[in-house]
């Protein structure tokens, strides 16, 4: 977003227009103990031509995903991104739309959400999406909020260790003051085995968490692990990845109470971490319990089709106590993009994306296998990522692959330390066959 500096006429019109008379005036509440009372030692001002190169050699210090071939993962992609996508998100009233709290002023903004809402529906098999959440992570802690307040009096969670780490440790954040119990169940083959849960649930158990394809990158025994939820009459809650479904079964179709993702790899660039796009989708049964807010479809006095705010359940808008969620930030924006993006793919091109995915990745493994000391750390099927196992540590096989312009993946030993030279390798359909073949070279040594 591009700068323009206030003027000093500028300056003196916002402190007139306040009601004080400097700048110093705007900081008297701060004790004189606190303040400052020197120069910042900075360096001197530089023209704008000068501090443009200055602040590009600056960030040219770092090895972006755009100037090193890409192969991480982790809930964050470098999928292609349809120039379409930006053309609609860039244009003004998209822009710079903010939460519609009166909805029939804000009639693009909100048709915008129910396109999204609709498309997410389609995508997982569910009957109902909200719009939306902040990313992956809180969409996991988010459902748990969910489930507490559709069967109050179980207060059991239990949660593959497969999940990705961060999820799992944002679900810790929400549910250390609650009146619930967070278990983690070993997942030691790379998957959360359905005869383990079966030792582990019980009639206490709330919801079963599980991610499909999961963070090592392997596919979990979504069916089976279904149906131990509902024999029990657990919640059953799949963290799924949105462009795997162009192969994979829907959440709703193995039984998915609650479905969850992030909504990154749907037209949304890197961006160094963030900001995402939180995704969730339930059965209908369960549709004055979603946080967030809900668009509809209705008509008007006249006759036309027309949006609203079906409903309302954060707490900016009904009573904090009766709220089902306190999300309140407007990620409407990555949620317009995710629909362009979908929509512009459409059935058959998302199922050619995850294919090239699939294959690609395949190829990959095949590949790394016939180097010496290097192999798959699980013997499970896998979409788009996967785990390997290399000779040495894998921190610094990783940043000696950065020499190569490598992104080499993620050092699983920064969550699981019995993975000490584990690296999560994610494949993308933006991945070349040279580029897969310099990986393979690269990490040979040649």
């Amino acid at each position: 977003m591009s700068y323009v500096l206030n003027t000093p006429a500028d300056q003196r019109a916002m402190l007139q227009a306040i009601g004080v008379s400097s700048l110093a005036d705007l900081f008297q509440a701060i004790p004189a103990k606190f303040r400052l009372e020197r120069p910042l030692n900075v360096p001197e001002a530089l023209c704008e031509l000068d501090l443009q190169q200055h602040t590009e050699q600056l960030a040219g210090r770092n090895l972006s995903a755009d100037r090193a071939v890409c192969f991480l993962g982790g809930g964050s992609y470098d999928h292609f991104i349809p120039a379409v996508v930006d053309a609609v998100a860039s244009r003004s009233e998209y822009y710079t739309a903010y939460t519609p709290y009166q909805a029939e002023a804000s009639q693009g903004s909100l048709q915008a959400f129910f396109e999204y809402q609709t498309l997410i529906c389609q995508l997982t098999g569910l009957d109902v999406a909200n719009a939306s959440l902040y990313e992956g992570g809180s969409a996991v802690a988010e459902s748990v909020l969910m489930a507490m307040s559709i069967h109050p009096k179980r207060t059991k969670v239990l949660i593959a260790e497969s999940v990705h780490p961060e999820y799992r440790r944002t679900l810790a954040t929400y549910a250390a003051n609650l009146p619930i119990q967070v278990a983690t169940l070993p997942t030691p083959k790379g998957f959360l085995d359905p005869d383990d849960l079966r030792k582990a649930i019980d009639d206490q158990t709330l919801c079963v968490i599980v991610q499909h394809p999961n963070f090592f990158g392997c596919l979990e025994e979504a069916d089976a692990l279904g149906k131990v939820c509902k024999q029990r009459g657990a919640l059953y809650v799949v963290s799924f990845d949105p462009i795997s479904l162009g192969i994979l079964k829907r959440p709703g179709q193995y039984g998915a109470d609650i479905a969850v993702a992030e909504g990154q790899c749907l037209g949304n660039p890197m961006v160094y971490g963030g900001p995402y796009l939180g995704i969730m989708a339930c059965r209908e049964e369960f549709v004055r319990k979603i946080p967030g807010r809900l668009v509809g479809q209705t008509t008007d006095r006249h006759g036309k089709r027309c949006w609203v705010l079906t409903l309302q359940t954060r707490e900016q808008h009904i009573r904090r106590e009766k709220a089902t969620s306190n999300i309140c930030t407007n990620q409407g924006l990555f949620a317009l993009r995710a629909a362009v993006y979908l929509t512009a793919l459409g059935p058959q091109g998302l199922r050619e994306t995850a294919n090239l995915c699939l294959q690609k990745a395949h190829y990959l493994a095949d590949e790394l296998k016939k180097v010496p000391g290097v192999a798959l750390a699980f013997q499970r099927p896998y979409f788009k990522e996967f785990t390997v196992t290399v000779p040495g540590d894998a921190a610094a096989v990783i940043e000696r692959m950065l020499q190569a312009r490598i992104h080499a993946g993620l050092p699983a030993r920064r969550w699981y330390p019995a993975l000490a030279n584990g690296i999560t390798i994610a494949v993308t359909e933006q991945r070349t066959r040279r580029e897969l073949d310099a990986y393979v070279a690269a990490l040979r040594g040649g």
